[in-house]
């Protein structure tokens, strides 16, 4: 049995989002791909994520008492008591916790009261195509794709509004808030228009001309950079105010009349969402080198996601470069990112097979 989710790209609104401000993000076809394998011999949950751990044993009879510990965790972290790394103690624990969360939410058969456990024991097993800590929404990809699996396992899908929610309510044991961006593009696919939680869906395809660049995992984590921002420029509406004329200059661009004109408004919109990063300081000296290497040859490029306050890296970027060749060039010049044009996916998270 298996399920995989889309990873995704902000193209604008990341941090601004946390203030009221829209964002425009986009599914994209990379995906976390999660499996389980059922063991009847066995009484515990046995994990193993590629690239993120060696593996985890969860006694069933411990699965709710792990959900309690975990939300009293957040409890703390909500207090102030608990930095937000603290709240989980291995990468493990996230996709347990949606798998526990998902069955106190259903009403399963036989279930005897809400802190009843998985009628099954097994394997549960999950690879990625997207880089950790890069902006590209590992985490509720991971989540959806955990959620999607066990809802066909037990035969009992959500509707896409519930598992929204439930992927938002689960990841804000990550970064300290469910992201209502990364919640909106795995479950629904395709490009999403984000405002105070509210998701509409755009009509018309992302196009061509956009990239991904992967320039290093930052040395902090998302939580730790919103919570930086939010300490010096909570209160700037004005800041604020300049980041959603931006998002919603994006979002009409793709609408039809645009779309059909030989024009690329896009790259002065998103250059000057890279001097508002700059100003709140999130795109570390070597993505800003990269930024301007684009923008010296047609182009424009900013931080997708977090960025980093402090560090080497800036996680993910996203460019938008109407001259191909143009971007080939300036990207040989930077050979450790990795990089590609952006595929957009259509579907979000789904199961894909036993």
């Amino acid at each position: 049995m298996r399920a995989r989710a889309p990873g995704k790209v902000i193209l604008s609104g990341e941090h601004s989002v946390v203030y009221g401000a829209p964002a425009l993000a986009v599914a994209i076809q990379k995906y976390t791909y999660v499996s389980f394998k059922p063991v009847t011999e066995s009484k515990t949950i046995n994990t193993l994520f590629a690239g993120i751990s060696t593996g985890v044993h969860y006694p069933l009879h411990a699965l709710s008492s792990l959900k309690d510990k975990l939300d009293h965790r957040f409890d703390q972290f909500i207090k102030g008591d608990l930095p937000v790394r603290g709240i989980m103690s291995q990468p493990d624990d996230l996709l347990v916790y949606a798998m526990t969360t998902l069955m106190h939410h259903l009403p399963v058969p036989g279930r005897v009261s809400s802190s009843s456990y998985l009628p099954m024991p097994g394997r549960l097993l999950s690879e990625s195509d997207l880089p950790l800590g890069a902006g590209m929404g590992s985490s509720a990809s991971a989540i959806a794709a955990t959620l999607v699996l066990f809802e066909h396992l037990l035969e009992k899908p959500l509707a896409l509004d519930q598992r929204f929610d439930m992927i938002r309510f689960c990841e804000r044991l990550q970064h300290g808030r469910g992201s209502a961006i990364d919640a909106a593009t795995v479950t629904y696919g395709g490009l999403n228009y984000v405002q105070a939680g509210k998701v509409t869906s755009v009509d018309q395809p992302l196009g061509q001309h956009w990239y991904w660049i992967f320039t290093g995992t930052p040395a902090v984590s998302t939580g730790e950079c919103v919570q930086s921002v939010r300490g010096l420029y909570a209160d700037d509406a004005e800041l604020w105010n300049s980041f959603a004329a931006i998002t919603r200059g994006l979002a009409d661009c793709f609408s039809e009349v645009t779309a059909s004109l030989n024009r690329h408004p896009q790259v002065d919109l998103v250059k000057e969402n890279h001097r508002l990063l700059r100003r709140i300081g999130v795109v570390p000296e070597s993505a800003a080198d990269l930024v301007h290497a684009i923008e010296a040859t047609g182009g424009a490029a900013k931080v997708s996601g977090a960025g980093a306050h402090r560090g080497e890296f800036g996680g993910l970027l996203v460019a938008y470069q109407p001259d191909n060749e143009a971007m080939l060039r300036t990207m040989s010049e930077f050979p450790r990112c990795t990089w590609g044009a952006i595929e957009e996916d259509t579907k979000g998270a789904c199961y894909v097979g036993d």
